[in-house]
């Protein structure tokens, strides 16, 4: 199956950054967020990648073709140009890189691969990471046949909870996970005929449209993840996924 990935917005909360490159180049550790997302699905055997570009899409298409550059130690001749890379850094992935516009939003984006796109696919964010199984997402998909489903958590709640009694705080807990609330992570599988869904929507317009319109229609599914996510929305965020790489704690972390 093939992967999708959006990375084509402004990623303006993370404007230290993103003036100067796209989200998905803002590295995690020593190497981009979305490699390290790559790296989730080619670790469990999905390779063929369908990325949408819009802001600075070119930076990432310079990425991808410089690769062995930016992923390995080299020596230069510079009066035969000759370069000899001191290790092998290549993957066996193809990937498409597809000017999606700079203010496409995400449904629209979507909408304007289609002709890239062959059968049921994977979907994903440029900036969100977790170890979340995908084969086992797939046969969830599989098994209730639905147009789409995505994959379900619970986060943290932002800030602590107390528990009252008149002016008495009798419990009180720090950023406790709100049991009661599930919100979309991405990682998505999507039956072609999400593409008719999507046809039927405006000129530009966010995928949480259409999936509105699937739910309603009962044609969306949600995958329970009940392990590691997190994206990247702002610095703080950022600095969390640093540390955990840093100190070899990431949990989406696949050893090669």
């Amino acid at each position: 199956m093939q992967v999708v990935i959006f990375a084509g917005g402004t990623g303006s909360r993370l404007s230290e950054y993103t003036e100067q490159i796209p989200k998905p180049l803002v590295p995690i550790g020593d190497s981009p967020i979305i490699h390290h997302i790559m790296k989730i699905y080619a670790k469990q055997g999905f390779t063929d990648f369908v990325i949408c570009l819009g802001y600075k899409g070119y930076l990432i298409k310079e990425y991808f073709y410089n690769y062995y550059a930016h992923n390995t130690d080299m020596k230069i001749n510079l009066k035969t140009n000759e370069i000899i890379y001191y290790n092998d850094p290549s993957e066996d992935w193809t990937v498409s890189l597809i000017d999606t516009g700079v203010e496409s939003l995400t449904g629209s984006r979507l909408l304007k691969i289609k002709d890239y796109i062959k059968g049921d696919f994977l979907c994903t964010y440029g900036d969100g990471v977790g170890d979340v199984n995908i084969n086992s997402l797939i046969e969830f998909h599989n098994e209730h046949n639905r147009v789409a489903t995505l994959t379900a958590v619970q986060v943290a709640n932002r800030f602590g909870v107390l528990k009252l009694n008149e002016n008495q705080v009798e419990v009180f807990q720090e950023k406790p996970i709100n049991e009661s609330s599930w919100i979309n992570a991405g990682f998505f599988v999507f039956s072609e005929k999400i593409f008719d869904y999507l046809e039927q929507e405006q000129d530009n317009f966010d995928l949480a449209f259409t999936l509105s319109n699937l739910a309603h229609n009962n044609e969306l599914s949600a995958y329970r993840h009940n392990g590691f996510w997190k994206a990247m929305d702002t610095l703080q965020d950022k600095r969390v996924l640093d540390s955990l790489w840093n100190e070899n704690k990431a949990p989406w972390r696949y050893n090669d």
